[in-house]
């Protein structure tokens, strides 16, 4: 049986899609003992990984390395694979297309080909996030399509990624895993899977419930930031110092949390995954409107940066026209290499379209694309400081040293409250 296989680490678990979320979850399975193989469409991703080369910041290679020499892990781009595998984990990108519609291209891609190598007794758990209904909607009639019945000769659950890029406290293992499955059996079968890796597993009645737990967690988070961003704005408007107001907020031991404002959100998960529920809302006639609300507010954030550098550059009697601006950090948040949906991205082109001279710098991503142009992180040192007419911290990564940079640069446009704890030079600085 599944579950006797997974007990005692006999099964073979196939995790298809290998970045921030699948190569953890692949790499966690085969360092207890499991037997993984993850299925990618980049032929040179796997290739790397393959030589224990990690592309994620999160993973090292001193972590990759032992389980590729065990052979408790290898990469492949061949879909074969899944025909051998007793449980198959699906992360794949379900990111939002040109009208903010939810694309979920690449997991109907997947589930065609899970389908189609489907075998009786398999297990398929969903993580990408996505819309309520999408694992009965979209996953589980393609795999009905063979005959098998879930529940008895397959099994199916939703349960949802929780992966925090950078975060040194919590990683997968102690990470609590929601999981929703289509039947009791199917449910049984995911919490046996999971309890082998992470120390708590919370089931619940439905994949709809775990898929909407999933975007709840990221609306939350969204429509906080927001509040927090627009403070900001009010407080720059009134002549306030926002970050001194959230840190006397902060002080009281219960009623508030804390959130920071910042140059705009980013990564896989809140300038997405509330809108999938916002599409989703629409088929009820229900309209989300603090989630809406929330996203224009954020929108707005680099161009309030872009005036923050207008106000920068005023203060050397300079216009944007032809400025040499400096970004430092363009990852979405500080001491990860991941620039997915990062507001730097918008800053970039904003500053651009207004004829700047832009250069950035930052020390996880060496390169990044962007539409058809290249853009390679500059070096950071004096002359690139003194050359920039105007300096501004999108990300706060760990690396930098602050007090140095205020020094040498002609002025710092602050997004993060990177520059907090300085005392010299604090004329130079001008915050978000």
């Amino acid at each position: 049986m599944l579950v006797d296989k997974i007990k005692t680490k006999t099964a073979k678990i196939g995790v298809v899609g290998l970045g921030y979320v699948g190569l953890p979850v692949a790499l966690a399975f085969a360092e207890v003992g499991f037997r993984v193989t993850g299925l990618d469409v980049s032929g040179p991703r796997c290739a790397q990984l393959n030589r224990g080369e990690s592309y994620i910041s999160d993973i090292p290679n001193e972590r990759l390395l032992p389980v590729i020499a065990s052979g408790h892990f290898r990469a492949t781009i061949d879909p074969g694979i899944l025909t051998a595998q007793d449980a198959i984990i699906i992360c794949v990108p379900t990111p939002l297309n040109q009208t903010r519609d939810p694309d979920i291209t690449a997991l109907k891609n997947v589930t065609e080909k899970v389908a189609h190598y489907l075998q009786r007794g398999q297990l398929i758990v969903l993580e990408s996030t996505t819309y309520p209904g999408t694992t009965e909607e979209i996953v589980l009639p393609a795999l009905l399509e063979k005959g098998l019945k879930v529940g008895e000769d397959f099994f199916l659950a939703f349960s949802p990624e929780r992966i925090d890029p950078g975060s040194v406290k919590y990683k997968f293992e102690n990470t609590p895993k929601i999981i929703g499955g289509v039947t009791e059996n199917c449910r049984e079968a995911t919490v046996a899977l999971y309890s082998q890796v992470v120390e708590r597993t919370i089931p619940v009645s439905s994949p709809r419930v775990a898929e909407m737990t999933k975007l709840f967690e990221n609306v939350f988070r969204v429509v906080n930031v927001a509040l927090v961003n627009e403070m900001a704005l009010m407080c720059d408007r009134m002549g306030l110092n926002v970050w001194e107001v959230l840190s006397g907020a902060n002080t009281k031991p219960f009623g508030i949390m804390n959130f920071t404002p910042g140059p705009g959100v980013g990564g896989h998960c809140i300038p997405i995954d509330p809108f999938y529920l916002t599409w989703k809302a629409r088929e009820f006639d229900f309209h989300t409107r603090f989630i809406e609300l929330a996203g224009e507010i954020n929108v707005q954030m680099p161009y309030h940066v872009r005036e923050l550098a207008v106000r920068a550059l005023n203060r050397r009697s300079q216009g944007l026209n032809k400025a040499k601006i400096l970004l430092l950090g363009v990852a979405y948040k500080k001491d990860v290499n991941d620039f997915r949906e990062s507001p730097a991205m918008k800053i970039i082109s904003l500053l651009e379209h207004d004829g700047v001279q832009v250069s950035y710098n930052d020390p996880y991503i060496p390169e990044f694309q962007e539409g058809n142009i290249r853009h390679q992180s500059v070096t950071l040192d004096e002359a690139a400081l003194k050359e920039a007419d105007c300096v501004i911290i999108v990300t706060d990564h760990t690396l930098y040293d602050y007090e140095w940079i205020l020094q040498h640069a002609q002025v710092v446009v602050d997004t993060r409250n990177a520059t907090a704890k300085l005392t010299e030079n604090r004329d130079k600085i001008v915050l978000l």
